[in-house]
Formats: structure tokens, C-alpha cells, sequence
């Protein structure tokens, strides 16, 4: 039997975010939190019940001790995080805006602890996890951590387990978008499900419409490739079909980031649990809608209870409904 249920990998940042709205020049008081789209997704599926193992790198110093402290807290086993003496841990600052905009976001992270992950970190018991997640930010992180993603998802791979991918592009972090990209596609082919955005979907492939950016990757070797469309809700292709499903209104979007996580958490957990995809894709724009209502990037993520609550009121009124049109 599997130990863990899910494996992620990647950089946690300490992340400081701004108490008073404004440029981040101006602005006197932070608070301290996390971040890092990997880990985010690692404590979703962990707030959701499943065992989440992570795997990473963070410095000798009271960041480090911070992000693990925080980790742990979240339910992650953390005993594959290791703590690297000669290189920091990454941390990043954060704006606050009170619109609905995207925040401004200043990384320090080049050198970090987590950029010098490499196939030595992989450890023989990760590897009898059910299933990985994987994004395109480790690629992007060095020469080493590229190596290391790419070895860990091919073992997974060989030995049967499911893998998911998110390219969660960092055009910056990359010496040139064709690398970028060819990297970001040797990744992919190696997952069973594949979760671009539309914008991420067109520069990786060169197409416009979502039914031919998810037709390039199940010609990879994808089962189900899943295009993100923003509030408008979300595409789906598999070889034996294809679906849209509408975004969840909300009333007012605090904070953009970490949104695509969430919704990674949600097609995840719930193909996980045996559910079709178009289910998947209803549960997946759920829990995006909750992240962008929350101030943070993991902090609207749904609790296993909050999850079973939405979903037996809307199977419930649906059918009140059905029952009312009988």
C-alpha cells in the first residue's frame, strides 16, 4: 500500500505581505505568511483529507524554520524537506489591493535553497506514492531542479502511478521562451492530466482554440487535459469526449493569486476519489471561486467538512428542483 496519497514538490517562499494598500515602496507594516503554487496545492489536498507528502529544500535560517513550521501545521509531511546550509530560504513581497486587481509581487528567490534541488533528493519511499503533482516552476528553477522533476515524474510514471501537471509558467525565471517552452512540453507529455490556462495553452502549442490546445497534448499522451478560462469556467477533452464548464459568479474578487491552485486541488482531489470530469471541473471551478474571495494564496482552500457542505446543498436543491418540474 502507497504511504502517501500525494507527492508535491517545489520552493515554499516566506512571503511578506503588505498590511495598508499601495506601492510596496510606501508602505511601513507586513505580515508573514507562505507561498509557493506547489505547496499550496500540497495543503489543499491535504485540508481535503488525502496524505501529502512535500519535498523540497529551504535554508539554516528562521524562514525556513517558518515555511516548515507552516507546512506542518497544514498536515504535510515534511520529513523529505531538507534544510540546506549554504543557501537561503526564497521569500517574496506582496501588495495589497483592495480592486480585484492582481497584486504586485517582488521575488528573492534566485540562489535559494529550493533552486538547488536535484535528483539526489529523491528519496526511494516517495516514489510508492499514489500520485504526483507536478507544475512547470521547479523546471524553471535551475539547471539541477529541472533534472530532478523530470527524473522524479518519469519514475513515477514507469512504475504506474498517476500524474498531474499544472505549466504555471515564470516566463522570467526561464533564459528564453523557446526553452521555456520545449521544456515545459517535454514535462507535460509525461502527465495522465494536464492543466494549462488558456494563455499558457496558446504559447505552448501555437493554438488559439482550447479543443486544439488539449488535442496537442492527449496526442502527447494526456487522458484528460483540462483549459482554465478564467471566471468563464473551464474546457475539457479526453479520447472519449469533451465538455464546458461554467465559472462560479462571485460577488467580489479580493485576491487573484492562487487561484489556478485551487482549482487544481479540486479536479485532483476529485479524480483521486473516482469521479467523472466533468464532476472534476464543477468541484475544480468551486474551490478557484473561494480562492479569489479570500485575501491569500491558499487560505480560501476548502476544509474536507466545507467541501461535503457545498455540494450536499447543491445536490439537495437540484433535486427540490427536478422535483418541482415533475
Amino acid at each position: 500500500m502507497p504511504e502517501f496519497d500525494v507527492l508535491s514538490f517545489g520552493e515554499t517562499m516566506a512571503m511578506l505581505v503588505a498590511d495598508q494598500s499601495g506601492d510596496l515602496a510606501s508602505v511601513d507594516q507586513f505580515h508573514k505568511r507562505i507561498a509557493g503554487a506547489d505547496s499550496n496545492v500540497a495543503i489543499g489536498l491535504a485540508r481535503l483529507g488525502f496524505q501529502v507528502a512535500w519535498l523540497s529544500r529551504v535554508g539554516a535560517d528562521s524562514l525556513g524554520r517558518f515555511v516548515v513550521q507552516t507546512l506542518e501545521r497544514e498536515g504535510l509531511d515534511c520529513r523529505h524537506v531538507a534544510v540546506d546550509p549554504a543557501h537561503p530560504t526564497g521569500f517574496q513581497f506582496k501588495s495589497r489591493t483592495d480592486d480585484g486587481s492582481d497584486p504586485q509581487v517582488e521575488y528573492f528567490r534566485r540562489g535559494s535553497a529550493a533552486s538547488h534541488l536535484s535528483i539526489d533528493s529523491i528519496a526511494p519511499p516517495l516514489l510508492r506514492a499514489r500520485h504526483l503533482h507536478a507544475t512547470g516552476i521547479v523546471p524553471a528553477l535551475s539547471d539541477t531542479a529541472r533534472a530532478m522533476s523530470f527524473e522524479l515524474m518519469s519514475r513515477m510514471r514507469e512504475a504506474g502511478r498517476s500524474l498531474s501537471f499544472d505549466p504555471n509558467l515564470r516566463p522570467s525565471l526561464w533564459a528564453s521562451e523557446a526553452l521555456m517552452i520545449s521544456e515545459i512540453n517535454r514535462h507535460a507529455a509525461l502527465a495522465h492530466w494536464v492543466l494549462p490556462g488558456l494563455g499558457e495553452g496558446r504559447l505552448l502549442t501555437g493554438f488559439d482554440d482550447p479543443a486544439d490546445i488539449a488535442a496537442f497534448y492527449l496526442d502527447q499522451g494526456a487522458e484528460v487535459v483540462v483549459i482554465k478560462l478564467g471566471p468563464d469556467g473551464a474546457y475539457y477533452r479526453t479520447q472519449l469526449g469533451q465538455g464546458f464548464v461554467a465559472g462560479v459568479p462571485v460577488s467580489r474578487v479580493v485576491d487573484t493569486v492562487g487561484a489556478g491552485d485551487g482549482f487544481a486541488v479540486g479536479l485532483i482531489s476529485a479524480l483521486l476519489e473516482g469521479r467523472d470530469v466533468s464532476e472534476a471541473v464543477q468541484r475544480a471551478n468551486w474551490i478557484g471561486s473561494r480562492a479569489v474571495q479570500s485575501r491569500g494564496d491558499m487560505e480560501g482552500l476548502p476544509t474536507r467538512q466545507e467541501l461535503l457542505a457545498e455540494f450536499e446543498t447543491a445536490d439537495r436543491e437540484q433535486a427540490r428542483s427536478h422535483k418541482a418540474r415533475r
